[in-house]
């Protein structure tokens, strides 16, 4: 028995769990300042195309990498202690942003930002470490909503933010946010124990094939809709990433103390989590895609020519619905089950976009149907992350849950990656607006993909176990 498993756990007051949620408001929404206000920053930097793409994955690169390196320090060495130095980076990443005087220098800064994916893992060890099993379960939903409302506060306020004030302060003001926040976290967060593993060395070389394999798919991601001008690179990221695969289940399975226990990710409850957000996360990112594409485009007989700040107050109630559905998620698993949420959330998804596809001709349905499937998927995605952290040992919480994150941006990724393939498939020769028939594929294919994530919710049950001690 260790220090760790004999000490009793100290509370978190509520003036902490504050602290983490705005730490999560705030990242959420300087994660996502980009991706609204590219086409300025194209313009006012003179970023080419390529610089551009290049900019819109740098964070989720760094993002992906970090995660699960983040949540096993944490693990390891304490969430509190990972957090702080981990914030600091975030801090440092979002001042460079904000001063940025070009691309190079907003590149960096991008880089640095990119480590905050590692925090939501981090949040959870402490969440986990410090309350009550049930009361856990209601806090991780709600600071994974306030992280998800983080975002759609970004992506609506960044804009107005950059054209009104300047570019700078669009970073700057969540930056400011975080900083403050990481302090209060600082004072009013009590210190965790280290884990088990703390006193055994770091696995190295899982380290860098994990990595490896996580920027092999994310650059496969983004050169394969250039494979037929050129092949070459795809082609040679799917040859890395099943190199650094099978070479990193080699390495995990040798070492003492693995980066990954493998013998986790065999659990029912585990791997049955990630299959359903990585199915989820994919139907959800079409309607990400898609829906604001039908708001800005005016085709014949479909589609509303909407401006981009008509858009952004159309996304408004899906903005409002993904920032309950955390609370909302974790809630229905502790009260109902992560299995029942978990379905409930998906049914509503699958419904909607049937019904998506089949009427979609006033902004109303949109903006409904949009709002209902922000609200099904935090729901489901919070829901998983409340079963993984609570069907492992707690020494194991930020691993598990950081291959969630990680699964959560993949399954983002591949689906507006697909998107975009079959919006391309659907413009007819010489035009440049897409057949209707397209957007109506698109909400079909994710009706079917995130249907198909029901067939594993009865495999959560199976194995699991709650491991709280509390």
């Amino acid at each position: 028995m260790t220090t760790a498993s004999l000490a009793p756990p100290v509370r978190i007051g509520k003036a902490g769990i504050w602290a983490l949620g705005i730490l999560a408001l705030a990242t959420g929404a300087l994660e996502s300042v980009v991706t609204p206000t590219l086409p300025l920053l194209q313009r006012e930097l003179s970023m080419t195309p390529s610089d551009g793409a290049l900019l819109s994955i740098t964070l989720l690169l760094t993002g992906a990498i970090v995660a699960p390196i983040a949540g096993n320090l944490g693990d390891r060495y304490g969430g509190k202690r990972i957090m702080i130095r981990l914030m600091s980076v975030v801090c440092i990443g979002g001042l460079v942003s904000s001063l940025a005087p070009n691309v190079p220098v907003l590149l960096l800064g991008q880089l640095l930002q990119g480590a905050m994916v590692g925090a939501l893992p981090l949040a959870f060890i402490l969440v986990r470490k410090h309350l009550p099993a049930e009361e856990s379960k209601v806090a991780i939903g709600v600071i994974s909503g306030l992280f998800v409302g983080g975002g759609m506060v970004g992506i609506l306020a960044a804009g107005p933010v950059a054209e009104k004030l300047s570019r700078h302060w669009m970073f700057a003001l969540p930056t400011i946010v975080v900083i403050v926040s990481t302090i209060a976290l600082g004072m009013l967060m009590p210190d965790d124990l280290p884990g088990e593993s703390n006193d055994i060395g770091l696995d190295w070389p899982g380290l860098v094939l994990l990595s490896g394999m996580l920027v092999a798919l994310m650059l496969l991601l983004r050169w394969s809709p250039d494979f037929d001008s050129r092949p070459l690179l795809p082609s040679a990221m799917a040859v890395l990433m099943a190199a650094c695969v099978i070479g990193w289940i080699a390495v995990e399975r040798r070492v003492t103390s693995p980066m990954v226990d493998l013998r986790m990710l065999v659990q029912p409850a585990i791997w049955s989590s990630y299959v359903i957000t990585f199915a989820v996360c994919l139907g959800t990112s079409a309607s990400l895609y898609l829906v604001p594409q039908l708001f800005a485009l005016s085709g014949d007989g479909y589609g509303f020519g909407a401006s981009a700040t008509d858009i952004g107050w159309y996304l408004l109630p899906g903005a409002v619905t993904a920032g309950l559905s955390g609370p909302l998620g974790g809630i229905a698993a502790r009260r109902f089950g992560a299995s029942v949420a978990v379905a409930t959330g998906i049914g509503v998804m699958t419904t909607t976009f049937v019904a998506l596809a089949v009427v979609h001709s006033e902004i109303w349905h949109l903006i409904v149907a949009k709002a209902l499937i922000a609200l099904g998927s935090g729901a489901c995605v919070t829901a998983m992350v409340v079963k993984t952290a609570t069907s492992v040992d707690r020494d194991t919480t930020g691993t598990a849950t950081s291959l969630l994150l990680v699964t959560r941006v993949i399954g983002f990724a591949v689906g507006v990656q697909v998107s975009g393939a079959y919006l391309t498939a659907g413009t007819p020769s010489g035009s440049d607006v897409p057949a209707e028939s397209a957007f109506v594929t698109g909400f079909l294919i994710a009706a079917a993909v995130t249907a198909l994530a029901l067939f594993f919710v009865r495999t959560l049950g199976k194995g699991a176990k709650e491991n709280d001690p509390h």
